[in-house]
């Protein structure tokens, strides 16, 4: 749920809020972030708080959302040009300045937000990726900026990392999405496979449904090996944070398939002792790939 938080004079109060918040939410991130060097968690719980601040505007908040989003997009830009009013963007403001993030990606973040307002549907997928570019690859850029990560490049390969793992948790809870009148599946998807929405209010599991969603997640599955190219191309803790999302990410795709795409009688999931060998096995990616280089060097 949101939290209303009044404007605090002290910006180390600020961070501290936004260490609370992260903390609270996801083990996923307090697991990661045991591998932060501790000079950049601050600035990682600042843009964690900022990204679940503006999704529970969109998901959660009481009242006219669009109108919340639009205030909150206010107080945002103060951080470009005054003093922002919420301690979240309080600590962002600082973090903005000290990794010199540009506006565009916590704008588009918010804008995603507001296209969950008057979207329900996605014609295509070039319209379902279209989302994906405000709701997801903003976040990786972010990330990356903070590490010291700002160039093109990188940058397009995060975002193959985004898309994916935004894609993953849409194949994931497909009946959690239509519970909240929301579709993911590309309409022109479904028309392919001849698999109607009705059908999908219906729970009907079926070869159409089967053939559809292998589909789906073996794009998902292509846009994670395209952007597990970006591990070689940075350095430090982050190599293991991006082999964990990304070994995470593709865990869900293989949960889904083990349960032969049916993701309608129930939700596929990781268990938790599996994300305790995904943690493991990107360390020994890791250290095989460091092994790998110094041969070649040697």
């Amino acid at each position: 749920m949101t939290q209303m938080l009044t404007r605090t004079a002290d910006v180390s109060e600020a961070f501290a809020a936004c260490e609370r918040l992260a903390k609270s939410h996801y083990e996923n991130f307090t697991v990661v972030s045991w591998f932060l060097p501790k000079r950049l968690r601050p600035s990682m719980y600042a843009v964690y708080a900022f990204c679940r601040y503006t999704d529970d505007l969109g998901d959660e908040a009481k009242g006219d959302r669009l109108a919340l989003l639009d205030a909150w997009e206010a107080d945002l830009r103060r951080c470009y040009t005054g003093k922002p009013e919420h301690p979240y963007l309080q600590a962002l403001q600082a973090t903005i300045q000290r990794h010199q993030m540009p506006i565009d990606l916590f704008l588009r973040l918010i804008e995603a937000n507001r296209m969950d307002q008057r979207n329900t549907r996605y014609a295509t997928y070039q319209d379902v990726l279209h989302y994906c570019e405000h709701s997801a690859t903003p976040v990786g850029r972010m990330v990356l900026h903070v590490f010291g990560y700002g160039d093109e490049e990188r940058s397009k390969l995060s975002d193959a990392t985004c898309i994916a793992l935004q894609l993953a948790n849409f194949w994931q809870d497909v009946k959690r999405d239509l519970a909240m009148g929301r579709i993911y599946i590309p309409l022109e998807d479904m028309t392919r496979f001849s698999y109607s929405e009705a059908d999908l209010h219906k729970s009907l599991f079926n070869d159409n449904f089967r053939e559809m969603l292998k589909f789906e997640i073996e794009r998902a599955r292509g846009l994670f090996h395209e952007g597990l190219k970006l591990v070689e191309k940075v350095d430090g803790e982050l190599r293991l944070d991006l082999r964990l999302f990304s070994n995470g990410g593709l865990s869900i795709l293989d949960a889904i398939q083990r349960r032969d795409y049916d993701v309608l009688s129930k939700r596929p999931t990781v268990p938790k002792a599996k994300k305790l060998q995904m943690m493991f096995t990107s360390f020994a990616q890791l250290a095989a790939m460091k092994l790998l280089r110094g041969s070649r060097r040697g």
